[in-house]
């Protein structure tokens, strides 16, 4: 397991108690996102002005992060709630797969980092048990041992944190035929308990103000790996990672198989260049009227003179 943000000198873990808290979280992400960016405007300026607000930055930082301000604690101001408000969040997509295919692959829990945004890696530790990690805010990491607690295969899969995890969290997706023989409907739950301290800044640094819209795009990436088998990134950038989904796919099934033919499509024969003089006649004059002094012309007035 990872240790804490912040560790003493003898490497324990050392995060700020619950008691310390009194920074509301949405003040905090704002000085997790603010303090580098006004540390980095100092330092450029080269000023003892810009040393100011770089120190200033660098503070706001360290007090987002620990959640905790000793002016507040002065003044015996808290603007943080009592608890931390757990996560809950619900989410569908319809995908054109069947879902055997879909079931199979998210149930390799290793696939889950590549349309899951903050996953960075799921290693898989048994038939039912799995360790992940999520990348956190300024190169920070969370990780946490899961279990399997159900498995219905092609219908249902759903995992929860095992005790010691950074972030306490569970989750459940669910796989449906969609009406009209689109698909399959695919539902996704997910729950997590935002720890106190260091940790819990993370976490709303990493959900910030809509981890709906975040899980939204989970499910849209995972749709265009299921369906393309790709993920599709913007005009001019690297293709995007290709996933897994080669091996569930038959090869007719395989997308974009009209570059394959792009070497039989017949090319057009080039044509010969043809002499300045003729090239300059011909746009100067019309098609209809050559001029007089063409090449054809020019021979027979010769076979004149010389007759």
């Amino acid at each position: 397991m990872t240790s804490s943000i912040f560790q003493t000198k003898t490497g324990q873990s050392a995060p700020p108690s619950a008691g310390d808290i009194n920074i509301a979280y949405s003040e905090r992400l704002a000085g997790v996102i603010g303090g580098p960016l006004l540390a980095l405007y100092g330092l450029t300026r080269g000023t003892a002005g810009g040393l100011v607000l770089a120190t200033g930055g660098g503070y706001l930082f360290y007090r987002s992060l620990t959640g905790h301000c000793p002016a507040y604690q002065a003044l015996g101001v808290t603007t943080a709630r009592a608890t931390s408000d757990p996560l809950h969040v619900e989410k569908s997509v319809i995908i054109n797969r069947p879902a055997e295919d879909l079931y199979r692959f998210w149930r390799d829990f290793a696939n889950l980092p590549r349309f899951m945004k903050y996953l960075d890696t799921v290693r898989i530790d048994g038939n039912r048990r799995s360790h992940w990690v999520v990348r956190g805010p300024a190169g920070t990491h969370m990780e946490w041992d899961a279990e399997i607690a159900e498995d219905r295969p092609n219908e249902l899969i759903a995992w929860r944190s095992l005790e010691g995890a950074d972030v306490a969290n569970s989750g459940m997706v669910r796989f449906e035929p969609a009406t009209g023989g689109r698909g399959t409907f695919v539902r996704v739950v997910f729950d997590y308990q935002p720890p106190t301290g260091a940790l819990g800044a993370a976490v709303a640094t990493l959900f910030g103000e809509a981890p709906h819209q975040q899980v939204e795009g989970d499910l849209r990436r995972f749709k265009n790996i299921m369906e393309v088998g790709e993920i599709p990134t913007t005009s001019g950038q690297p293709a995007g990672k290709r996933s897994a989904i080669g091996a569930l796919l038959k090869p007719e099934q395989k997308p974009d198989t009209a570059k394959a033919f792009e070497h039989e499509r017949p090319k057009k024969p080039s044509q010969p260049k043809k002499p300045p003089v003729q090239e300059a006649s011909e746009e100067s004059f019309p098609a209809s009227d050559p001029p007089a002094w063409n090449s054809t012309t020019a021979s027979g007035n010769e076979r004149e003179v010389g007759g």
